[in-house]
C-alpha cells in the first residue's frame, strides 16, 4: 500500500470513527455505531500493517501478533458476563496504558530516527515522557478498578495520611526527572531517567485509584477511558501516526465529558473523587454514616402481592440497579413488561446516570434482553411523574433512590441527584436483605410507610412474580 493510500485510509477511518461515536449517543441507533466504529478499525489496521512504514520482514510477527489478539477478543466476547462488563472494560484501559508504555520506551532506544535540529529532538523526548506518564498511570489505575470492580479489592476508600502531600511530592519528582532526562546525551542515564518516572507514576495510578471508593467506581470507569484516550493521542504523538492522535483525542475528550456528566449526577466534583471518593467494600447494614438514623418499620410483601399491585396499577415505573445484573434478571424483567403492558398498563424504566458499575451499564442491558427503547427514560425525564405513579418498583438498587440525598444535610450523600421512588403510591424494593449500597450509607426509604420490601434474589423473585402474573 502506497503512501497515499494509507493517507486516504486513515481519513476514512477518522470519519468512521467520529460517526461510530455519534451513533453510540443514542440506543436506537448504538448498533450502528458500533458497525462504523468496527469498520474504521479494520481500515486502520490494514493500512498501517499494509502500509509502507512495516517492512515485508516484520510483517509475519505483526499478522502472528493479530491473529493472538483476534482470538483472546472472540473469547473474551463470548464468555465473559453482562456483570463482569465494567471490570473487562478497565482491564482494556490498562492495556492501552501499557502499550503507550512499552512504545515509548521502544520510541527512545529507536537508533533510527535522525532528528535534523535539536528542538525536533527535544520535542520528541517531551512526547515520550508524557507518553509513558500517562501510560504507566493508566496501566496501574485501571488494574486497581479492575480488582474493585471485581471484587478482589475492597470498595473503601485508602486514604493516607498527608495523601496530597505524597501526590505534590511524586509530581515534583516527576519534573525534576523530566527536566534531567531532557539535558542528559547519555542514552542509559536517559533510560534509568524514565524507568525510576515510570515507577513513580505506576505508584501514582495505584494511590489514586486506591483512595477513591466504591460508590465513586462509574467515574473512575469513565476516567480511566479518558485517560486511555490521551495515551492513545501520546503514542500517536511518538510514532508520528495522525490517526492515533484523532482518535485518542476524540476518545480522551469523550471520556473527560462523560466523567464531568457522571460527577455532575453524583452532585461531587472531579478533584473530589480524585482525593479520595466515598464508599465501602458493600454491604453491612451501616448507620447514615454520620447522618440521621432511619426511623420506622420495614413492610416485607410476597412475590404474589407484588403480582397484584402491578396487574391492579395503571402507571408502573421500574429502576434497575445492580442487583439485577448480578441476579440476570433483564430478560425475566422484559416478559413481565410485556405481559402488564397487554394488559393495558403504562410501564416505563428509570436509568439513573451511574446505576451499575459503569455508564450505561442498565442501558445496555436491558437492550440485550430486547426492552423498547423508547419506554426507557433517563432520570430527568421520568423524576417529575413519580408522584402520578401506582408502583415502582426497584430491583437491586440502592444509593439512586435514597431520598437521604435529599432529606439528609448531614448524609455523605447529600444533594446526589437521585430518582424520587418514594413519591409513587407504592414502592417496592428487590434486595437480598437489609445492606446498604456501595456508599456504605443505609437507605431510609426501606422504612417509609409507602414502602415494601420484596426479599430474596431478583431472578428467583421476579420468576415468582412472572408466575403470578401469568396464573
Amino acid at each position: 500500500m502506497t503512501s497515499s493510500m494509507a493517507t486516504v485510509s486513515y481519513i476514512g477511518a477518522t470519519i468512521l470513527f467520529i460517526l461510530s461515536l455519534g451513533g453510540l449517543a443514542h440506543p436506537e441507533t448504538a448498533r450502528r455505531g458500533n458497525l462504523f466504529g468496527m469498520i474504521g478499525m479494520a481500515l486502520a489496521v490494514i493500512a498501517t500493517v499494509f502500509g509502507p512504514q512495516v517492512s515485508a520482514g516484520g510483517l509475519p510477527w505483526i499478522i502472528i501478533a493479530l491473529l493472538i489478539g483476534a482470538g483472546v477478543g472472540l473469547y473474551a466476547a463470548k464468555k465473559v458476563q453482562m456483570t463482569q462488563m465494567p471490570e473487562l472494560v478497565a482491564l482494556m484501559h490498562s492495556l492501552v496504558g501499557l502499550a503507550a508504555c512499552l512504545v515509548g520506551f521502544a520510541s527512545y532506544i529507536d537508533t533510527s530516527t535522525v532528528f535534523p535540529t535539536a528542538a525536533e529532538k527535544t520535542i520528541h523526548e517531551v512526547e515520550i515522557y508524557i507518553g509513558i506518564f500517562i501510560g504507566a498511570v493508566t496501566f496501574s489505575g485501571s488494574l486497581i478498578a479492575f480488582g474493585k470492580l471485581s471484587g478482589k479489592i475492597g470498595g473503601k476508600p485508602l486514604l493516607l495520611p498527608a495523601r496530597h502531600i505524597l501526590n505534590l511530592v511524586g509530581l515534583v519528582l516527576v519534573i525534576l526527572l523530566g527536566n534531567w532526562f531532557l539535558n542528559t546525551h547519555s542514552t542509559g542515564v536517559g533510560m534509568t531517567l524514565l524507568l525510576l518516572m515510570t515507577v513513580i507514576a505506576l505508584a501514582f495510578g495505584v494511590h489514586m485509584v486506591m483512595a477513591i471508593g466504591g460508590a465513586d467506581m462509574p467515574v473512575v470507569v469513565s476516567m480511566l477511558n479518558s485517560y486511555s484516550g490521551w495515551a492513545a493521542a501520546a503514542t500517536g504523538f511518538m510514532l508520528s501516526n495522525d490517526l492515533l492522535i484523532v482518535v485518542g483525542a476524540l476518545v480522551g475528550s469523550s471520556g473527560a465529558i462523560l466523567s464531568y456528566i457522571m460527577c455532575r449526577a453524583m452532585n461531587r466534583n472531579f478533584l473530589s473523587v480524585i482525593a479520595g471518593g466515598f464508599g465501602t467494600g458493600g454491604g453491612a447494614p451501616s448507620a447514615a454514616a454520620g447522618g440521621a438514623e432511619p426511623a420506622g418499620e420495614v413492610s416485607p410483601i410476597s412475590a404474589v402481592e407484588t403480582a397484584e399491585l402491578l396487574r391492579d396499577a395503571r402507571n408502573v415505573v421500574i429502576v434497575p440497579g445492580y442487583g439485577m445484573a448480578v441476579a440476570q434478571a433483564q430478560h425475566v424483567v422484559c416478559e413481565i413488561v410485556k405481559i402488564l403492558r397487554d394488559k393495558g398498563v403504562t410501564v416505563r424504566f428509570a436509568i439513573h446516570p451511574v446505576a451499575g458499575r459503569m455508564p450505561g451499564h442498565m442501558n445496555v442491558l436491558l437492550a440485550e434482553a430486547k426492552v423498547p427503547y423508547d419506554i426507557v427514560l433517563e432520570m430527568d425525564e421520568i423524576n417529575e411523574d413519580f408522584p402520578d405513579t401506582d408502583v415502582a418498583i426497584v430491583i437491586g438498587a440502592n444509593d439512586i433512590v435514597n431520598p437521604a440525598a435529599q432529606e439528609d444535610p448531614a448524609s455523605p450523600i447529600a444533594g446526589m441527584p437521585v430518582l424520587e421512588v418514594w413519591k409513587a403510591k407504592t414502592s417496592i424494593v428487590m434486595k437480598r436483605s437489609m445492606a446498604s449500597g456501595y456508599a456504605g450509607v443505609d437507605n431510609p426509604l426501606f422504612y417509609k410507610e409507602n414502602n415494601r420490601m420484596l426479599f430474596g434474589d431478583a431472578r428467583k423473585m421476579l420468576d415468582e412474580v412472572l408466575g403470578a402474573l401469568n396464573a
